[in-house]
């Protein structure tokens, strides 16, 4: 029975230092240059689009930033304060069941924009099984929104649960990984993306500047069901 105890207290003790590892960088990724876009305690950093503050719909709670649908529906995506160029994102994501959400980057907050994704590309947030927005393959979580990707490449974790991102743009080139599935590939203005375009609603008038500047702020999008985020961390890429 002492050794069973022993071994209940060691699984313990791993398990709160592994929660206490979150939002925290490592002193090698200190050293790489990586640095957090989330502490874990507070919405420093952030801001709701075209305004001062985060939407009282945004929250840091339990060291997790968490959008609750059912606050009034207040607000709108939450972006950072910072603009990227040429990056690596990382970042944990979940979403309820039924829930839809997206990572929106290269967001421009000018006067004349609507919406984070008027200028901003998407890798989706979804549940794949019980999402309303689960009908099109590259709206699949992942993806990039309804440009590239597909069911073959898109395996998220079960609602509530922790799903792992890679974002990297780099000089215009996209890619993206879920889970450790890469998602996307591809280069900004190639016939690839061209096709793309043209098959996807961002052909449309309203979308004239997407994503002409690459480089913005990264959002994450307001939308239903709950959401969570964490071990947000952003390493920004020299030539």
């Amino acid at each position: 029975m002492k050794k069973i105890l022993l071994g209940l207290a060691a699984c313990l003790a791993l398990s709160s230092a592994v929660k206490a590892q979150d939002n925290t960088l490592t002193k090698k990724e200190i050293k790489q240059g990586w640095k957090l876009l989330f502490d874990g305690t507070d919405l420093k950093g952030w801001h709701s689009f075209k305004r001062d503050t985060a939407a009282a719909n945004w929250k840091a709670v339990n060291g997790e930033i968490n959008y609750d649908r059912d606050h009034n529906n207040a607000g709108d995506d939450l972006l950072t304060d910072g603009v990227y160029e040429n990056y690596e994102l990382q970042l944990q994501w979940k979403i309820s069941p039924g829930g839809n959400s997206g990572i929106i980057f290269d967001v421009q907050e000018a006067p004349q924009y609507s919406a984070t994704y008027q200028t901003g590309a998407e890798m989706q947030v979804l549940d794949n099984v019980g999402a309303d927005d689960n009908k099109k393959q590259n709206h699949l979580a992942g993806c990039l929104y309804d440009m590239i990707g597909d069911a073959t490449v898109s395996h998220p974790v079960t609602p509530g649960e922790w799903n792992q991102v890679r974002l990297i743009q780099n000089k215009g080139h996209l890619t993206f990984y879920l889970n450790g599935t890469k998602t996307v590939d591809v280069q900004i203005g190639s016939p690839e993306w061209t096709a793309a375009i043209a098959q996807s609603k961002f052909k449309d008038k309203y979308f004239a500047d997407f994503l002409k500047i690459q480089k913005g702020h990264i959002a994450i999008q307001k939308h239903p069901g709950a959401s969570g985020w964490k071990n947000m961390k952003i390493l920004e890429l020299k030539d």
